[in-house]
């Protein structure tokens, strides 16, 4: 049972233990997944199941669209409506709500929450902010593909409320996008809803929940095609040979037509997923090998 599976992420619970309902059900020897989801989140995530876990580096930096709901007029310290209320404020009123969105658009610098999974000095940021530690967290350069508003702008309970659909780069926090959006409309804010429609080319009407998971009723996604964007080469017996030592190959041993303009190549044999091999020079050299 090597492969992907897409999973439609139950709410309330972490990514980890998604999975690890999953493996219950499936019983496999190694699991892991392309991305998390926080536990308020609901959507696309990508399960990878025994040898489809080498993948998680070349799945992991795709783009991922989402749909969001935030609340304005209202804080917390995880950037969500799960964390605790730090301030609130009165909205009678927001404007310009389009263009402040638009805003958002290409590179930017984004200060991720400290409720997060990065690691500092061997801690999780999170595990830090429970401790009460002194964490200072550093900007980082993010990429926002489209951002567009979907829904009417609710009055509710003196906050406002709205959803938006975003495509972002990896790495970004639509928590702490939501905090942002609000500081340029004036008001506090934070991310009350969340679903992942896509992580790649894996979207949310291809996925699977945990009934169906239990029921049987799933496929698995075969590693090469999960990969297909990238150059695919079949190899002859003298190149797997090598391969399976992990031998750098010289190109004209691939036997291909033009130029190979990627650095990175995914290599079969027999049909199946053999290597992913990397340009080095005149060299491809290996990256990741399936034996």
């Amino acid at each position: 049972m090597n492969g992907i599976i897409i999973v439609n992420k139950e709410k309330g619970i972490s990514s980890f233990f998604q999975i690890k309902l999953i493996n219950r059900i499936l019983g496999c020897k190694k699991i892991g997944h392309a991305g998390t989801l926080d536990p308020l989140a609901t959507g696309v995530l990508v399960v990878l199941l025994n040898d489809a876990t080498k993948l998680s580096d070349y799945l992991i930096n795709d783009t991922k669209e989402y749909e969001v709901e935030i609340t304005i007029g209202i804080k917390s310290d995880t950037y969500d409506i799960t964390g605790n209320i730090e301030e609130e404020v009165k909205v009678n009123k927001i404007s310009d709500v389009d263009n402040v969105l638009k805003s958002f658009l290409g590179k930017s610098m984004q200060k991720p929450p400290i409720y997060s999974a990065i690691k500092q000095q061997g801690m999780k940021l999170y595990e830090k902010a429970r401790e009460k530690m002194d964490i200072k967290v550093e900007p980082r350069e993010i990429f926002i593909d489209e951002i567009c508003r979907i829904s009417d702008i609710l009055y509710v309970d003196n906050k406002a409320l709205f959803s938006f659909k975003v495509k972002v780069s990896k790495g970004t926090y639509i928590r702490s996008l939501c905090v942002d959006i609000g500081n340029k409309l004036g008001y506090p804010a934070l991310m009350s809803n969340l679903i992942r429609l896509k992580s790649g080319e894996f979207r949310l009407e291809d996925s699977y929940s945990i009934d169906d998971i239990k029921s049987g009723n799933f496929k698995i996604i075969n590693m090469l095609d999960a990969l297909k964007r990238y150059s695919i080469i079949e190899v002859n017996n003298e190149v797997y040979k090598l391969v399976l030592n992990g031998r750098i190959i010289e190109k004209k041993l691939l036997n291909t037509k033009g130029e190979l303009a990627e650095d990175l190549l995914v290599l079969k044999y027999n049909n199946n997923l053999l290597a992913i091999y990397e340009k080095k020079d005149e060299y491809y050299k290996a990256k990741r090998i399936w034996k």
